[in-house]
């Protein structure tokens, strides 16, 4: 009897198979008991008839609880009426371990309860669809990059120093020396690009952000392309291209998750490219019009981005901030030395900015001059500073956070739910 996964199940109608799983939810009527059976792939009913089965297998039947770990043997048949539109006429049941007094029941369970057993938490149909489209998301985007040649190349987790500003640093002690979590892997994937024409990086970044807000984590991942070569135009360009290639894989190939989360996805199939562009000049204009006041000059805050990003049906870009907001790399507009060669990409329905990007100051003197401005340790960025003494060349790139792009695309409440185990400012247990 062959073993099968549940999502493959309807390839099985009306052969023996083999499940292995855990037993998600049970019933019992009379000569009849109806065991939820979830192996990770999906979920299936079982139906254990004391007839077919003997006394003896019914008992241990019986014994079965929530998430007691089992392996049934049976018959696939069709009915619409079953999760999944199978069920499994049991012939033989195989008890593995009988799990006594599983935390996670059926009734309502507290936030702070379900962080603390967010280990156990995952097992459920929410987190699991969730987590399901997170992978699927993160295929798309090395699938997508891989597509267009880029060369993935892995960033340092430890770093000399900051790279987005020194006071969301997680300092630790490295032989005696201090080291930082990175909050980016972008300066390196400079060099990367510089080497290998078009690079990227992904993997965690860590800020020691002293914030509660439903958007921040102190660990969080994404993914970092960097183009040789290329101007602000061109990398907005593939930014828009690479989210609706995300977009259009998570449509196509997990419709049954999205449906599991109620997910209304007319806004992610009305996605397309060219995205709606404005400067930061207008954003700011916008933003003031839309009640929230913000003085130009100054740097978007949660309140800003929600408005803005309500007043649009489809993710944007806001480009040109200020220079005074964005890291010393940041590239001038050579029109206006008071802006920056920057952009954000903002989700619509509240959610904010997923993407962030520019072009970057590939001129050695300008660079120096900025490191010094930023009152950062001139001595600690060297190898930086070679990348503008060989080879020089205008370039640039962005970094798009998954969980952030998570959120919005399954529309969550809060980023917690987008990553197994989240780090946030009270939490880093389990």
């Amino acid at each position: 009897m062959e073993w099968v996964y549940i999502e493959d199940i309807g390839k099985y109608e009306g052969k023996d198979v083999e499940l292995r799983g855990w037993v998600f939810n049970f019933r019992r009527k009379g000569k009849l008991l109806f065991i939820i059976l979830r192996d990770g792939t999906g979920i299936v009913q079982c139906v254990v008839f004391k007839g077919d089965v003997g006394e003896e297998q019914f008992e241990k039947a019986k014994r079965l609880t929530q998430e007691s770990s089992v392996i049934i043997r049976g018959s696939v048949k069709k009915d619409d009426r079953a999760p999944g539109g199978y069920e499994v006429s049991v012939k033989e049941i195989e008890p593995i371990f009988i799990t006594k007094d599983y935390p996670i029941t059926k009734k309502e369970h507290g936030v702070a309860f379900l962080m603390e057993h967010r280990h156990l938490w995952i097992r459920s149909r929410r987190q699991n669809a969730i987590l399901r489209i997170r992978s699927e998301v993160i295929q798309a985007i090395r699938d997508f990059l891989y597509s267009r040649k880029f060369t993935l190349v892995d960033s340092p987790i430890f770093t000399p120093s900051a790279c987005e500003g020194t006071t969301t640093l997680f300092e630790v002690d490295y032989f005696g020396k201090p080291a930082y979590l990175t909050q980016s892997g972008q300066l390196y994937q400079e060099a990367a690009a510089l080497a290998f024409g078009k690079a990227y990086c992904f993997g965690p970044a860590f800020r020691a952000e002293k914030s509660k807000t439903r958007r921040h984590l102190t660990e969080f991942w994404q993914v970092e392309p960097e183009i040789a070569f290329a101007n602000l135009d061109e990398a907005m360009k593939l930014a828009e291209e690479m989210l609706v290639y995300i977009i259009e894989r998570v449509l196509e190939r997990r419709k049954i998750e999205l449906e599991r989360l109620q997910r209304d996805t007319k806004i992610l199939e009305s996605v397309k490219t060219p995205f709606p562009r404005i400067s930061y000049t207008e954003a700011v204009k916008r933003i003031n019009e839309l009640g929230e006041s913000l003085e130009w000059g100054e740097d978007f805050g949660a309140p800003h981005e929600t408005a803005l990003a309500n007043s649009f049906d489809s993710p944007f870009i806001v480009h040109r901030f200020p220079a005074q907001v964005k890291a010393f790399y940041m590239r001038r507009d050579p029109e206006d030395e008071r802006l920056s060669l920057s952009f954000d990409m903002l989700a619509p329905e509240g959610y904010g900015e997923i993407v962030g990007g520019g072009e970057r100051e590939y001129d050695l003197e300008i660079l120096l001059k900025r490191i010094k401005e930023h009152n950062l340790p001139e001595e600690a960025f060297q190898w930086y500073l070679d990348l503008r003494r060989y080879g020089s060349v205008p370039h640039s790139g962005f970094g798009l956070g998954i969980e952030r792009t998570i959120a919005w695309i399954c529309k969550l409440p809060h980023i917690r739910e987008t990553i197994p185990f989240p780090r946030m400012l009270d939490t880093v247990y389990p």
